[in-house]
Parts: C-alpha cells; sequence; structure tokens
C-alpha cells in the first residue's frame, strides 16, 4: 500500500475544531435529560471535626427543592480505595471543605440557595494545616514506583563536604491548583438498574470501574461518557467527588440529576499541586563536574490518602554523579487531599534543581548551559540503565543558538533598558516516556472508509486528530478516510489521559490494530469486501507493559528573557524558547500548541500562580480566578517551540513520546535565573510577585 505522508507529523487541523468554535461540542453540564434534576454541594466549614446535626427542613422549605442527601441517611457505598470519595458514609470532617450534604431540586437557583439555607452543627476540633520541614509527623513514604521514598548512591554527605565548590539552598514552591476552564461536572441517570454518566474526566474507562465498584454493578451495566472535556491538567485524572454525589443523588430522587461544582468549591475537592519544601545541596571540582548531588522534598498529604508530590524524582535522571542521595518527606495534615497536577514531580523538582544548578554555576563563574553540558550522562544515575534516547545536549545547543545566548553579558544586573533591569536564563526539562496497555478495534467498510473505536479522552490535547493520523499512516490511506469513536466507556477499554501516555498507549493499540486489518483487506485482492465489512482488534497488555534495560525520558531546554521594573517591582517575561527532544512528533501543529500552553503555564507558576494556607481558617485564601492568577494574554508575549526530531525505535511503533507535560517543566526554573540575571538578587519562593522583587531590589 501507498504510504500516505499527510498522516503522521503532518499539522493536520483538528477535527473538533469546528464544533467547538460553533459550540456544537457538548460537554457533561450540557446533556439535559427529560427531568433532569440540579444538585448543589454544601461543603464543611470546619478544618476538623464531626458533623453532629443537619437540620433539612429548612433547605426543603425552599421552593423546587426536592431530596437533601446527608451522611445520616445518604445510600452506602462500597468502601472505595480512594477516600476521597467515601462520601457522605460518616460524619467525620476531614479537612474544610470536605462535602457534608447534597441539595437536589427542580432549578440549579433553587439547588443553590437550599444549599445556602441548610444550617449544618459540628464538633469542632483543633486542626494543623502548617506544613514546615522539621514537623515531628514528616515521614519518608514508601518507594513503591521508583518515584518517591528516598534513593541514596555512594557517600553522598561525605562528597559534598570534600567538594571544593558547594551551594546549599533551599527553595519554596506554594500549592498551585488545576483550575481547568470547564469546572468538573456530571449528570447522571439510572434506567432499569443501569447507570448512565456524562462526566468532565480524563479517563472514562477508569470512571465507569470505580463507579461499578461503589454502586456495586457489573461494569456493563455502566456507561461513562467523556465526548469534550474542557481541560483538566491532572485534576479530572481520577474521578472526583461531583460524579460519585451526581449518581448518588440520581438513584435516590429516581431523576436525572446534573452537577456542577462551584468553581470557589475546586481547590478544596479535586486536588491541588502540593507546596513543597526543597532543601538542594550540589558539590562540584573547580571544572564544573559534579561530584555530589543532594536534594530533600517536603511536601504535605491529607488524612485521608496519601499523595507524595515526587519533586525529588527528575533529580535521578538528570546529570552524572557518583554520589548523590533525594528524599521525599511527606507531613500529614488537616489539609485536602493533593493530587495530580502538570508535571506531578517534576515541575516544582526541576525548578528547585535547575535554580541550584544556576547558582552552582555562578560559584564556579562557569556559563550555565557549559555546566549543563559537562554533567552530561549517556546513563540514567540512579538506575544506570541507559536511555533510549536522551538529546539534551542537542536541544541545550539549539536552544542556545536561537536564543542568542553567545551574545549575553554574564554579570548579573548588567543590562538595563531604561527603568527594566534585562536579564536572561536558561534551564533543562524532563520527563518520563509513560505507556500503559491499551484495546482498539479499526473496521473497513466496502465503501473504503474505516472506523477506529478506543477509549481514549481528548482533554484538548488533539487525540481526535491524531489517532485518525495514526491509523491511516498504519492502513496507508488518506487521513480524510479514517473516523473515530473516542470518550464513550462502551468502547474498548484504554487508559486515561495522563502523564503523557495517551497518545503513546492509544496509538499504539490503534497502530497494532490497524497493521491486523490492513493484513486482513490484503487477502481481498479484487478489493471487493464483505456487505460487512472487515475488522481487527488489538490488546497491547503484555507488551506495552513490558519491563526492559531502558530508561524513556524526554527532555528539554528553556531561556527565557525578562524584563524587571526597578520602579514596580514587576518582571514581565520579554521571550520564552523551549527547544524539546521528545521522539516522533506526530501532528505539528497540535504539539507546538501543547508546548506552548505548557510554557504558558509554567510562565504563570514562576511569576503569578499560587495560594496561601490559611493556618487559622484551615482552607486556601485564594479559590478563585480574581485571587489565584493565571497569566492573560498580555502576560504571554513571545513564545517559540522547537524540537529535535528522535528516531527512537525502542518506544511503541510510532516512536513518539508523550508532549504535554514537559514543557511546563523548567520554564520557572529559567525564568528565575533570568530574574536573577537582571537583578543580581536570587528568588528561591514562587511566585516571583512585585512585592518580593522590591522588598530586595535596593540590596
Amino acid at each position: 500500500m501507498p504510504h500516505h505522508a499527510a498522516s503522521l507529523g503532518s499539522p493536520v487541523e483538528r477535527r473538533e475544531g469546528p464544533d467547538k468554535v460553533t459550540g456544537t461540542a457538548r460537554y457533561a453540564a450540557e446533556h439535559t435529560p427529560e427531568g433532569c434534576a440540579y444538585a448543589w454541594p454544601v461543603p464543611a466549614t470546619v478544618a476538623r471535626g464531626t458533623v453532629t446535626g443537619i437540620e433539612v427542613d429548612a433547605a426543603l422549605a425552599v421552593p423546587g427543592v426536592v431530596h437533601v442527601l446527608t451522611p445520616f441517611d445518604a445510600p452506602r457505598l462500597t468502601e472505595p480505595d480512594d477516600a476521597t470519595l467515601s462520601l457522605l458514609q460518616n460524619p467525620r470532617v476531614p479537612h474544610r471543605g470536605w462535602y457534608v450534604a447534597v441539595v437536589v431540586a427542580d432549578t440549579l437557583e433553587a439547588a443553590r440557595e437550599g444549599a445556602a439555607a441548610l444550617p449544618v452543627s459540628y464538633d469542632e476540633e483543633p486542626h494543623d494545616v502548617t506544613l514546615r520541614a522539621d514537623h515531628p509527623d514528616a515521614y519518608v513514604p514508601e518507594d513503591t514506583d521508583g518515584t518517591s521514598g528516598e534513593h541514596v548512591r555512594g557517600g553522598p554527605e561525605d562528597a559534598f563536604d570534600a567538594a571544593p565548590v558547594a551551594v546549599d539552598t533551599q527553595y519554596r514552591v506554594p500549592p498551585l491548583h488545576n483550575h481547568p476552564m470547564e469546572p468538573h461536572a456530571a449528570t447522571a441517570r439510572w434506567q432499569d438498574g443501569r447507570l448512565t454518566v456524562y462526566d468532565a474526566s480524563q479517563g472514562a474507562t477508569t470512571v465507569r470501574d470505580v463507579l461499578a465498584g461503589l454502586f456495586e454493578l457489573p461494569e456493563d451495566r455502566v456507561t461513562v461518557v467523556s465526548e469534550h472535556v474542557g481541560g483538566g491538567f491532572g485534576s479530572k485524572g481520577t474521578p472526583r467527588p461531583h460524579v460519585v454525589l451526581a449518581a448518588m443523588a440520581a438513584r435516590v430522587t429516581g431523576r436525572p440529576v446534573k452537577l456542577v461544582l462551584p468553581r470557589r468549591q475546586l481547590a478544596a475537592v479535586v486536588g491541588h499541586r502540593s507546596p513543597t519544601l526543597h532543601r538542594v545541596r550540589l558539590g562540584a571540582t573547580g571544572d564544573g563536574t559534579l561530584t555530589s548531588v543532594i536534594h530533600e522534598v517536603t511536601a504535605h498529604t491529607s488524612r485521608i490518602k496519601e499523595f507524595v508530590e515526587t519533586g525529588a524524582a527528575a533529580t535521578r535522571v538528570m546529570y552524572a554523579s557518583p554520589h548523590a542521595r533525594t528524599t521525599h518527606r511527606a507531613v500529614p495534615l488537616d489539609v485536602p487531599s493533593p493530587s495530580w497536577m502538570r508535571a506531578p514531580g517534576e515541575a516544582p523538582g526541576m525548578y528547585a534543581l535547575e535554580s541550584a544548578l544556576d547558582e552552582l554555576a555562578q560559584a564556579l563563574d562557569l556559563d550555565p548551559v557549559d555546566l549543563r553540558l559537562r554533567n552530561d550522562t549517556a546513563t540514567e544515575p540512579d538506575s544506570g540503565k541507559p536511555f533510549t534516547s536522551r538529546h539534551l545536549a542537542e536541544c541545550l545547543r539549539e536552544g542556545a543558538r536561537r536564543f542568542g545566548w553567545a551574545d549575553r553579558n554574564p554579570r548579573p544586573r548588567s543590562t538595563a533598558d531604561g527603568p527594566r533591569l534585562i536579564g536572561s536564563g536558561v534551564a533543562a526539562a524532563t520527563y518520563p516516556a509513560l505507556v500503559a496497555p491499551s484495546r482498539a478495534s479499526a473496521h473497513a467498510h466496502p465503501d473504503g472508509t474505516f472506523l477506529v473505536r478506543v477509549n481514549a479522552t481528548d482533554i484538548g490535547t488533539g487525540a481526535r486528530t491524531v489517532l485518525p493520523q495514526v491509523a491511516a499512516d498504519a492502513l496507508g490511506v488518506p487521513v480524510e478516510r479514517v473516523r473515530t469513536e473516542i470518550g464513550n466507556s462502551d468502547l474498548p477499554p484504554a487508559p486515561l489521559a495522563g502523564g503523557s501516555s495517551g497518545t503513546a498507549s492509544w496509538g499504539w493499540a490503534v497502530h497494532e490494530a490497524c497493521t491486523r486489518l490492513a493484513g486482513r483487506l490484503a487477502a481481498h485482492t479484487d478489493g471487493q469486501l464483505p456487505a460487512e465489512g472487515v475488522s481487527a482488534t488489538a490488546d497491547t497488555a503484555g507488551v506495552a507493559d513490558a519491563d526492559d534495560d531502558y530508561a524513556r525520558h524526554s527532555f528539554g531546554a528553556h531561556f527565557a528573557e525578562v524584563g524587571v521594573d526597578t520602579v514596580t517591582g514587576e518582571v514581565r517575561v520579554r521571550r520564552l524558547l523551549g527547544v524539546f527532544a521528545a521522539g516522533r512528533i506526530l501532528n505539528s501543529r497540535t504539539a507546538r500548541s501543547q508546548f506552548v500552553g505548557a510554557m504558558t503555564m509554567g510562565l504563570g507558576m514562576a511569576l503569578t500562580e499560587g495560594s496561601t494556607m490559611d493556618a487559622a481558617f484551615g482552607d486556601f485564601a485564594e479559590s478563585d480566578l480574581a485571587s489565584y492568577h493565571v497569566p492573560a494574554h498580555a502576560d504571554v508575549p513571545e513564545i517559540e517551540a522547537h524540537w529535535i526530531e528522535e528516531d527512537d525505535t525502542r518506544l511503541n511503533p510510532m516512536g513518539s513520546k508523550g508532549i504535554g507535560e514537559i514543557g511546563i517543566v523548567g520554564t520557572a526554573a529559567a525564568i528565575g535565573n533570568a530574574v536573577h540575571h537582571a537583578t543580581g538578587v536570587r528568588q528561591r519562593e514562587l511566585p516571583i510577585t512585585p512585592d518580593r522583587v522590591l522588598a530586595v531590589l535596593d540590596r
């Protein structure tokens, strides 16, 4: 069959683009079955304690309210593996914002009014929400997958003490919040013992499995549809309270129920990036060769579910050093449960490591790019495994060339533009190339068109567009002849869109199914297919998850130029450049969008985003988009994303690596390093806001 160049790598336009811009793409909250009721959840107003009473009559007196679910009368659920979904099962309150009731009404307005009218009484207990590195309850979690716990190589403390040049520094990253444009929402309906849910989720198969377990149903009696999803950034990676509460309310009332979480409630119930405290110690010889790397991270977790922000995991793969220790500590507090947020672990961890490396370059009077190149490695330092591919050095050199790095005056505070100090910085990036087993089916119709079915989720990343390209490439046909069905748990099961693993996982199964289909079609030498067409399926279990002796990672380099206003303290990013080595790029248009979007998110992490845990109140002070500042158009000037084509044959049939997350990794460090170069003063806490800049500028 002929190879069609327009399939893989080309900038095919998003298939759902017209639907989204014309408003015909339907999201979870836009499905309104006949007789639909509306639910509004009631969050706890204490940080720790027990619900002692709920006066439901006050809510039921509101016109239109039809039911109130409480911990005292809600349906009993099977105990979930994820304790954040054990909703209304007992009166305990593990953190402020925990749901203690749900009001169901004929209209959204009535549900909201009923929730506001509901008196809840508590037996309040003392709480602790303050993270500190010397907290007496801090512990080193079990290292179940190689990313958490503690890893020691050689004798790092002795090597650090003996190093001719050393840096011992600390960094702080605040709590960060996912805040997708589409809030978490679900519409649930029970019919004849069957549950159908439209959910804002990154993985409908996972949601189906969890709901089936909670409500004791066979999996084939649950259908979860996640057709269009307005962003997630990790917060929709696992089922969240809204989908369980919607299903529970629909079962109790006998009506379809729609539940959309108010944005102000998201910070407490859909996960967040835990704050992280970093101590980084680097020892080196006079020529910049690292001899000791010690990275310690302390993060909080909730008391009901352990989640570890693995900030030192990336340090284990970055630079050659004979001696190293990477340690994670978790502190259980009365806080909402943290969870995944774009590049969990890597994003805050590489901010600390790459900032410390910049400090070491300054101590050595060495160019920061050169320092990174001198410590490059062909094998993963911690495991000793060779990389399937590692083109970090090429990313650094190409980025430096494109950015004009050689023209930079290395001396801090050496360049000004009126009242603005100008500086530039660099940082490396990495993210693991993950993959998981998936199933897919492919069908050839007699009219020459094809249908590929896989329960992938398109959270705005372009899966709907790239998977037909993968299929067309394997079939040797124009991509226009391939149609896909995704986003429904009745389709062949697939892993969630997370960990930058979606395309690699789903694409592998799609490629296999289409390759088999092409083989079966070849038997029809006359080109005539039976009326029912020809089908093939694939399941990559046992193949995609097979282990071998290689380390799989993407790499990149970020370059930033900033202007720091000496009057206002405002930091403006003037230029941002990223160069990535992430396997074969399957669609240049959607890939560039992913890189630029993630870099923009990294800009927010560096300069505007962050929340404050109120020690007395026990909750995040910034819980909406008026107080939690994400970058707007004016914050994002010239951003360029480029890549180096890698030919890595050990990854998957497409030769691709994930690209969704590596763009955020390293961005904050590059901007922070640029701020230091501009001002001569090191900022060690994010975000780098005007008040923090002004406080140190006169130094």
